[in-house]
């Protein structure tokens, strides 16, 4: 297998979120993935500095491969739409993960600037691994 960084794009603020993303970086690191796991590797804001998170960040993202993000909720969390919109501008391909079935607005599962910025958008977690796959060797399935 390609060696492949994955960084895990997630709101983090919850006991429930944290636990999912856990959930996400295990089944990427047993299906061979290199992972970042902003939750584990960057830190925290409140105990690190705002400034040293946010740098981090970036750094963690320009690192990796490809990203995968976390879509779940009625809208995108915030620091995950801008860990989007960086990781599209650096030509990063972004895998959303939408489990959620709440929409956006009718008929729109995710914001449409989101949506232009993912190279694919999986429902099922499982489907992560050969989507990962794809995008690392450029096959990318745009959501036009």
């Amino acid at each position: 297998m390609v060696w492949v960084r994955i960084f895990i794009a997630a709101p983090l603020f919850s006991e429930a979120e944290r636990e999912f993303n856990r959930k996400i970086d295990e089944l990427l690191r047993s299906n061979g993935f290199e992972t970042v796991l902003p939750q584990r590797d960057i830190g925290d804001a409140w105990t690190e500095g705002h400034r040293r998170v946010f740098e981090k960040d970036l750094a963690a993202i320009d690192g990796s491969d490809v990203v995968v993000a976390v879509l779940d909720g009625p809208d995108v969390d915030s620091g995950t739409a801008f860990e989007i919109g960086y990781s599209f501008a650096r030509g990063k391909p972004v895998i959303g993960l939408k489990t959620d079935r709440r929409t956006f607005a009718p008929g729109e599962e995710v914001n449409n600037m989101i949506l232009q910025a993912a190279a694919r958008l999986v429902r099922d977690p499982a489907s992560l691994p050969s989507a990962i796959r794809e995008a690392a060797a450029g096959s990318r399935s745009p959501n036009r």
